[in-house]
């Protein structure tokens, strides 16, 4: 996941007055520490100090420390004073939670998404689908596909969720992407598996062209129940 992807606003910070530069600052340290962790140069589970991360992440002291009082919050992270940060390690009750909160807000965003996003958005998204499924069974599965997976998967569901048009349900949403990104971090994503996931995603796309909402709602519904089934078996 690519920074620019990451959840970056900081509460913290705007509310204690500091400057923009100093915000700005404190934003990319926040992406930095998630970037780590997603690209594994911090372990999940991991304990470490402060100077470490300064050192690890090539990030500022004061910035550092205003991110890390916000991942704290969000549960990324636990800060035990005077000993260091200990990172999230997922565990089998973090992915049912998370892909249940999904569920739930997901179903909502498909019968918005169904019944209010344009019928040239929703094709796009098919002939994509499509495309990077021949791809896959031609070329195989590489990082190079899984790359262009996780972008149409931010197209569906980030598409679906805009359509909610609640900023609270955005913000949410970007924190549980966090989430599934460290849950899926030891998953070995395959061919079979993407292939599946791409056909659970048509059938959200095909219910929505159709704008039948309540299609669209269980599409989603049972396509989380089975992501749930794969990531389960993780552990």
């Amino acid at each position: 996941m690519r920074a620019k992807e990451l959840m970056s606003p900081l509460p913290v910070a705007e509310e204690s007055g500091q400057s923009a530069d100093t915000r700005r600052l404190s934003e990319i340290a926040y992406s930095r520490i998630l970037e780590g962790l997603f690209q594994r140069k911090v372990p999940v589970g991991a304990f470490v100090s402060q100077s470490e991360l300064v050192q690890l992440l090539d990030i500022p002291l004061q910035p550092l420390r205003d991110a890390l009082r916000v991942l704290e919050a969000e549960g990324v992270l636990t800060i035990h004073s005077r000993s260091g940060i200990q990172f999230l390690k997922p565990d089998l009750e973090l992915a049912r939670s998370t892909y249940q909160f999904r569920s739930i807000i997901e179903r909502a965003a498909a019968r918005a998404f169904a019944e209010t996003a344009e019928l040239d958005k929703i094709e796009a998204m098919a002939k994509a689908h499509h495309k990077i499924m021949k791809e896959i069974e031609t070329k195989g599965f590489d990082s190079h596909m899984l790359e262009k997976l996780e972008g149409l998967e931010q197209q569906l569901h980030g598409g679906m969720i805009a359509a909610l048009r609640n900023p609270l349900i955005e913000t949410t949403a970007r924190r549980l992407k966090n989430y599934v990104t460290l849950i899926r971090l030891e998953r070995l994503i395959t061919q079979p598996l993407a292939l599946r996931t791409l056909r659970e995603h048509l059938e959200i796309i095909e219910a929505c062209a159709q704008r039948d909402a309540d299609r669209a709602e269980a599409a989603v519904a049972s396509h989380f129940q089975a992501a749930l089934q794969r990531i389960l078996g993780m552990f």
